[in-house]
């Protein structure tokens, strides 16, 4: 089978119903009963409040899609291979980042630092976040975004959780979560411009959280499909679901020649995108992000994408 090919096979995928598997209790917690009067209820306090974390953490990372969620999402993180720094060889500006999420999840990535027309660090004019297809790693596409850091704005992209150097398990409902949390910390953070870019997988997992995010500028999703229903998924995480009133700070791109996300897998989702005001780019070449078959288009892709962002 072609790399294509099975790329294509396992995005679409079905998912089915994964339940929640609950522990067993400490079998050393009968020891507070033996404790003194004095002692047992800041122990017995203690102890409630470690379980009801560890309750809370295990229901964001619970499935939603099915008994096949966590097996996609190893498929899918093992498409992206390994962090190797090395592929940021060469890029000056780098600096090696960590967020911690509401239930202790440590997702690394890396932000390249906003510069100046000769190089030399200069203070943001805003941010762009780019979130990724689910098979890519951070350290294989930062450098692509350059040119976003020499007109003044920060980058910063992240392994999602449980990918290459982020902690935790790969679940949709988590990962959505991680980047309501991610864009709300950018937002506080007093930046002026607000710009993102989502492909593919994170094109869902922005616009699943569309409601929690704050003010954005411009907006481009690229490559993400109408729907997880299809695959076993609640409705609530079908990214047509979240689309605002207002979608005029939004370009949504089709890639004509996509075999991942096939046009007839986004058309739903960019029509009603247009009928709210967003634009729609349809590109008889394009592929998917990052997968385009020949370098110029690829090139030519990125120029699309810096031009709708930085005008």
């Amino acid at each position: 089978m072609r790399g294509g090919d099975q790329r294509n096979l396992l995005a679409q995928a079905a998912l089915v119903q994964n339940p929640l598997v609950l522990r067993p209790a400490n079998p050393n917690a009968c020891s507070i009963l033996e404790v003194s009067m004095a002692s047992r209820f800041p122990i017995l306090f203690s102890f409630l409040a470690l379980f009801a974390g560890l309750a809370s953490a295990g229901q964001l990372e619970r499935s939603v899609c099915g008994l096949q969620e966590p097996f996609m999402f190893w498929l899918w993180s093992g498409m992206a291979g390994s962090p190797n720094a090395d592929r940021l060889a060469g890029l000056r500006n780098v600096e090696d980042i960590a967020f911690e999420t509401k239930d202790n999840r440590l997702l690394r990535g890396y932000k390249l630092k906003a510069t100046g027309a000769e190089g030399q660090l200069a203070s943001p004019q805003g941010y762009l976040l780019v979130m990724q297809g689910n098979a890519i790693l951070a350290d294989q596409i930062i450098g692509a975004f350059t040119p976003f850091a020499s007109a003044g704005f920060d980058v910063y992209v992240y392994d999602f959780r449980g990918y290459g150097r982020s902690d935790g398990k790969r679940r949709l409902k988590a990962i959505v979560s991680d980047y309501v949390e991610i864009l709300a910390a950018l937002d506080a953070a007093d930046y002026e411009h607000h710009l993102v870019y989502a492909m593919s997988f994170g094109g869902v997992a922005f616009l699943d959280g569309f409601e929690s995010h704050a003010r954005l500028d411009r907006i481009i999703v690229d490559s993400a499909p109408s729907r997880l229903s299809d695959y076993g998924c609640p409705t609530e995480f079908d990214p047509v679901n979240h689309l605002p009133a207002d979608c005029r700070r939004f370009l949504f791109i089709v890639g004509q020649n996509d075999r991942v996300v096939r046009p007839a897998m986004s058309r739903e989702l960019v029509e009603s995108a247009k009928q709210c005001g967003a634009q729609v780019l349809r590109d008889a070449v394009f592929g998917h992000p990052f997968m385009d078959y020949d370098r110029s288009v690829h090139r030519r892709r990125l120029q699309l994408i810096e031009d709708y962002l930085l005008r």
